[in-house]
């Protein structure tokens, strides 16, 4: 379908509502032989120009005016300006580049103006939209100098820009003595932007300055200054008060969808006054805002129902005055119906109509080809323009005159039918205008009758249909132009039967059933076969395996067995099925019924009907029960510290199938429960209900008490409680805590302490006058608001021990290594090491803490051949001890910094024989005392370690498999640096590998080192 592009001045494309293409033509046919590329249609509009402001300034003194469409043959171009057709050939000024027309050395004296692109072909042309084009510049200010401005204080008084000649708009604003002191505006001060003019009310000296306007070109942000002083206030007292001196409104008309501002400014003596506004005929506009101190009254999104009498009011103490203004709101045209390509045959009437809205009313004006209606030809392209004052629309259609001679798009015809139906012969030539039917039956005349019937439409029809009907039919069509005829040969066959079994069956869920069809039909014609279940084509595909087809004809008459396997059952697969067979005769159909017995579905929504603290009684509506009686519910619950849904006791007990409420009861207090409801059946349990809403059980005393009730720790005199805290489940209610209750062994009474945190787990209670250890009878208790809970069965808890009161007693240290000391001491309690250089303050020692009741710590980390102090100090969690006086003692020399060089080796078989070059430690090194051979398979992250005191070995490999060997010295400040790798192969064949002795050294690598 081609849509017509239906344009107007002010409005784009896209601002159009969508329409559809109609033909009316009594020309038809089964199937249109013609397609969209080669059929030729008239010139459709792709791209239309647009209004262009151009700026005399630029650079580049070309304008370009688009216009580009589409139409078979391809359409040419032309352009007018003011309704005078423009030519390139005659004025170079001017050139076409496709449909795009080019304006060099553009000027505003000969070049400004409405510019319309005319787009042409065989068919027809149609006319553009109007597009304005303009031209943008800002001139300068006139020399003429301004004088300066006096007033008295409190008076008001206008600055005038008086702007200089300019296009299009312009943007005003006023500084103040420089830039960048712009003039704000309040309710004091006022920049019209419509005359560029400065209102200031009520002058105080602040206001004398230097005053500039400014003014800037909306589409060349050119800008352009001139300035005024303003001087010599008067100091006379003032009295009278000054009528409003400026009051507008906006004379222009307003469109829709555009802003609206009423805009009201004055000044006076003596006092700055108040605005107010109202709508003289309904309300102000909701969507309307005040700005500029309620100066300014805008209307966004402008519509016709904001027409009306607007009034502003200025009051002050003295009186007041004010003003009113009619604001009309005026619209475009905008299309209700258009016009459409049309194609009519010859001789026939044709009423084409478009209307528009608008205000002020629109008219409308036809043009043919681009030209009023003057011609005598009806073919071509049409437009209807609608057009006020304020704008224009337009709607394009191609009309085609059709003539032609009958023609059929297929002959002959071969139709097929069955005994008993009905059938049609179709007989809907092409033909302009409409041609004249008849029909044969061979070479007789069809006669029309009570079984035999010609339509308005020329088909023939054929009720109950039998073997006698068949034969050859001609339809003939003729008109002034020609005739043509179509043949149509028409057979009667049998009609065909299925037979579907069984036509209801039970089955359970899981289990299988087959069904099978059974097929009869005439063997002159093909068969084909189609599965359905409730009405859809049966996809086995998407079924998992469930379905299977199996198909099989019988060799003794025309029979065709078709069947379909169900396996394992789901309730989804319950339903109509059908056996769909159908030939190019007819098309049959038998059904059959599926029912599947399963567990039952999701019961209702489940309701809380009431609430008590360990009670809900809950309600719900019966599910399906697919097909096998409901027997039991199953009540659950959820809360937020439960694991999950959990079933829970209910009165009665159990639920029975025929109930729909039950009491969920022995839940605990303060907790927020879910509810939902599970439906079982004969055949099993089905899926839940959707959750109730969450409730909260009522509020009760605590009942369960803390458990693990303990203590120990803490500092000198202190006596630690604790406890495991009760979950939020327990707690009951709100305002939830902890009664502590303790008394010395052999006391009589209890002291209570109340912990109000109920996530607390200890409380420290401290008293001076009890010694370390000292036995106490221990309880704790709960409570929330509702009241006092149970206490926790008795038990004894001692005070805490008094800290270390001597320093750990035969302290000794051992250098392990280069960075490694062990510290060792007599038990006393736990122990804290403190370690430091020897030149370094004690306050700058590390430390180090046991775990446990130890007597020995490695120190690791430190640095080679240093000497360290280190102390010991016992601790517990009363404090710190003393201290131990300092040792002295110094790690060893650190471990050799040279790795074993020039290693060598020679393999047989499995056997390495491996040797390298001793190592030699320097000064500030521990001597050598042996080595350490590593071996590892490649891949494998463990190593076997040999160690041995000479700079040679023999090692015995693994068959099969990469191995790495590396080699470090070892002395008494740790391992040296390792070795480069050797890698090394064994095989299975115990095949010789040649012996390669490779020397390591600092420009060669041997060849199997990595």
């Amino acid at each position: 379908m081609r849509l017509r592009n239906n344009h107007g001045v002010g409005l784009s494309s896209q601002d159009w509502p969508p329409f559809s293409r109609h033909r009316y033509s009594a020309l038809s046919s089964q199937e249109d032989y013609r397609s969209e590329e080669s059929e030729e249609f008239g010139p459709v509009f792709l791209q239309e120009p647009d209004d262009a402001i151009f700026s005399l300034d630029s650079d580049d003194k070309k304008v370009i005016m688009n216009c580009e469409a589409r139409g078979n043959p391809v359409p040419t171009y032309s352009w007018l300006i003011n309704g005078t057709i423009v030519d390139p050939e005659g004025d170079f000024r001017y050139s076409l580049i496709d449909g795009n027309l080019i304006i060099h050395n553009a000027s505003e004296a000969i070049d400004y103006g409405r510019y319309q692109c005319r787009a042409e072909n065989s068919i027809g042309s149609v006319l553009s939209r109007d597009a304005l084009l303009q031209f943008a510049y800002l001139g300068a200010f006139s020399g003429r100098t301004r004088g300066a401005v006096s007033v008295r204080e409190g008076q008001g008084v206008v600055l005038m820009c008086a702007p200089p000649p300019h296009s299009p708009e312009i943007i005003y604003s006023w500084v103040f003595n420089e830039l960048p002191s712009f003039v704000a505006e309040d309710s004091r001060r006022f920049i019209s932007q419509e005359t560029g003019n400065l209102y200031i009310s009520k002058v105080q000296p602040s206001d004398v300055g230097s005053y500039v306007c400014q003014v800037k070109n909306t589409v060349t942000n050119a800008r352009v200054l001139i300035k005024i002083m303003l001087v010599n206030i008067l100091k006379q007292p003032i009295i009278s008060w000054d009528k409003i001196t400026y009051c507008n409104f906006k004379k222009l008309p307003y469109y829709l969808f555009n802003y609206f501002f009423l805009i009201y400014i004055f000044y006076v003596l003596s006092p700055v006054p108040t605005i107010t506004w109202r709508k003289m005929s309904g309300n102000i506009p909701k969507k309307a805002r005040l700005r500029k101190s309620q100066a300014v009254l805008e209307i966004p999104n402008i519509q016709l129902e904001d027409s009306g009498s607007y009034e502003c009011k200025a009051e002050n103490t003295r009186g007041g005055t004010a003003f009113r203004g009619h604001l009309q709101v005026y619209t475009l045209p905008q299309w209700i119906s258009m016009i459409n390509d049309t194609q009519l045959d010859s001789g026939e009437q044709l009423r084409w109509e478009c209307r528009a809205t608008g205000k002020p009313r629109p008219t409308y004006r036809w043009l043919r080809n681009g030209e009023p209606l003057n011609s005598q030809t009806d073919s071509g392209m049409y437009q209807c323009i609608a057009e006020n004052k304020y704008g224009a629309i337009y709607s394009s259609a191609e009309l085609k005159i059709l003539a032609s001679a009958p023609m059929f798009s297929t002959n002959p015809v071969r139709l097929i039918a069955t005994v008993g139906k009905d059938v049609s012969l179709e007989c809907r030539p092409r033909a302009s205008p409409k041609p004249r039917i008849s029909w044969r039956k061979s070479d007789r005349r069809v006669q029309p009758s009570r079984r035999i019937m010609l339509l308005r439409n020329n088909t023939l029809r054929i009720i109950n249909s039998s073997r006698s009907d068949e034969g050859s039919y001609v339809c003939r069509a003729e008109n002034q132009f020609g005739s043509a005829e179509l043949t149509t040969m028409l057979l009667v066959k049998e009609p065909m039967r299925v037979e579907l079994n069984p036509v209801r069956v039970e089955v359970t869920v899981g289990e299988s059933v087959v069904l099978s069809c059974k097929v009869t039909h005439d063997p002159s014609l093909d068969v084909s076969f189609l599965w359905l279940l409730n009405n859809q084509p049966l996809n086995t595909q998407q079924e998992g395996g469930h379905f299977e087809y199996i198909q099989t004809v019988s060799g003794f008459t025309t029979d065709v067995l078709l069947y379909l396997m169900i396996r394992s059952i789901l309730l989804k697969h319950a339903g109509k099925y059908g056996c769909r067979a159908q030939t190019s005769a007819d098309s049959v159909l038998a059904e059959a019924e599926l029912l599947v017995r399963g567990p039952p579905g999701p019961p209702g929504v489940v309701i809380v009907e009431e609430i008590t603290d360990t009670t809900a009684t809950l309600s719900w509506s019966h599910g399906v029960d697919n097909h096998s009686p409901i027997t039991t519910y199953n009540v659950q619950a959820r809360s937020p510290v439960s694991l999950g849904w959990q079933t829970v006791k209910t009165d009665p007990e159990p639920v029975t199938g025929n109930m729909e409420s039950a009491m969920a009861v022995e839940l605990n207090p303060w907790v927020e429960y879910e509810f939902r409801v599970v439906a079982t059946n004969g055949i099993g349990t089905g899926d839940p209900s959707t959750p109730s809403r969450a409730v909260r059980t009522k509020e009760a005393v605590p009942s369960v008490a803390p458990a693990n009730v303990r203590g120990g720790n803490g500092r000198r005199h202190e006596l630690v409680i604790s406890w495991e805290p009760i979950s939020e489940e327990f707690q009951n209610g709100e305002g939830f805590g902890y009664i502590v209750a303790f008394r010395a062994n052999g006391t009589r009474g209890w002291k209570e302490k109340m912990v109000t945190s109920a996530d607390s787990t200890t409380y420290k209670y401290r008293d001076e006058t009890f010694p370390p250890l000292t036995p106490f009878e221990v309880r704790v208790g709960v409570y929330n608001n509702k009241g006092d809970g149970p206490f926790s069965e008795v038990v004894t808890v001692f005070s805490a021990e008094g800290e270390p009161r001597e320093p750990p007693s035969e302290v000794q240290a051992f250098a392990i290594s280069s960075s490694e000391i062990k510290v060792i001491w007599k038990l006393s309690c736990w122990e804290q090491v403190s370690f430091w250089k020897d030149m370094e303050q004690e306050e700058t020692a590390k430390k180090k803490r046991t775990t446990g009741n130890e007597t020995t710590l490695l120190l690791t980390g430190l640095e080679g051949n240093t000497q360290y102090l280190i102390s010991v100090k016992g601790f517990n969690s009363a404090g710190q001890g003393p201290a131990s006086s300092p040792i002295k003692i110094s790690t060893k020399k650190n471990a050799p910094s040279l790795p074993p060089g020039n290693l060598m080796w020679i393999q047989e078989g499995n056997n390495v024989s491996l040797s390298w070059d001793p190592v030699k430690a320097r000064d500030n090194e521990s001597e050598v005392i042996g080595y350490k051979v590593l071996l590892r398979q490649e891949g494998r992250g463990h190593s076997q370690v040999m160690r041995t005191p000479n700079s040679a070995v023999v090692l015995t490999l693994p068959e099969g498999g990469t191995y790495i060997i590396e080699v470090r010295a070892v002395s008494e400040g740790g391992e040296g640096a390792a070795s480069a790798q050797v890698r090394v192969l064994t095989s299975s064949e115990q095949i010789l590998l040649n012996s390669f002795l490779v020397s390591y050294s600092q420009d060669l690598y041997f060849l199997s080192a990595v």
